[in-house]
């Protein structure tokens, strides 16, 4: 069957949020006297939401509680911190990567949709600051259904919404959530090479491509084996 709906990652596949991300992390560990991290490091740590990415940041920089804080309130304090940032510095770095915005222009044709391990506020903020938003139908975020990618369930939701059936479908990613939940829900993946993950952990991909002008090519050759 044609494709019909195109279903992007947001950070690491559209964007890359890494400066802002970082600058957020750091203001919310700052209180503590914790070194710094770069951009590099947040790399390591995203893609599972922010909840998991407070807790991969208190296993690396605090070894156990720090002034007088259990962890739980630790994550707590650190989470409302990032938020307090990350929420009103959203897009001051976030840069859209290069050839999206003119192959979203290009795939028109298409049903498009983003789902994100980001919050939907934050996702749909993101989008809207950079002028993305106007490309897609459907915008899920970490807390838009009861479970996240690497699950299939925001992809069925997605699927429901915009009334199109698994094999009528692409998910296009950086990351192993992203291929995991587009192949449990049934849905040809494309994994990206240019965004956060390293190449080993996304080459279980239906496909991959170097940059995102290579996607139209790649919906049309899809297209054609299914004629």
């Amino acid at each position: 069957m044609p494709v019909r709906l195109i279903i992007f990652d947001l950070d690491g596949t559209l964007v890359d949020s890494s400066v802002d991300i970082t600058n957020a992390l750091n203001y919310a560990v700052e209180p503590y006297g914790i070194k710094p991290l770069k951009a590099e490091d947040t790399i390591k740590l995203v893609g599972e939401g922010i909840s998991r990415l407070i807790e991969k940041l208190i296993t690396v920089s605090f070894p156990g509680s720090v002034a007088g804080l259990g962890l739980g309130a630790m994550k707590d304090a650190l989470t409302e911190r990032f938020l307090e940032h990350y929420t009103a510095h959203i897009i001051d770095y976030t840069r859209v990567y290069p050839d999206v915005r003119e192959t979203l222009e290009r795939l028109s044709g298409y049903k498009k949709a983003v789902i994100s391990n980001k919050r939907e506020a934050l996702s749909k903020k993101t989008l809207e600051g950079l002028e993305l938003m106007r490309f897609f139908d459907y915008v899920v975020g970490s807390d838009t259904t009861p479970e996240k990618k690497p699950s299939p369930v925001p992809v069925l939701k997605v699927l429901k919404e915009l009334s199109v059936i698994p094999e009528e479908a692409v998910m296009v990613g950086d990351s192993n959530y992203d291929v995991d939940a587009g192949r449990a829900a049934g849905v040809t993946t494309v994994a990206v090479t240019y965004g956060y993950k390293p190449l080993e952990i996304i080459r279980h991909a239906d496909y991959m491509i170097d940059r995102m002008g290579d996607l139209v090519a790649l919906l049309e050759r899809i297209n054609s084996m299914s004629r």
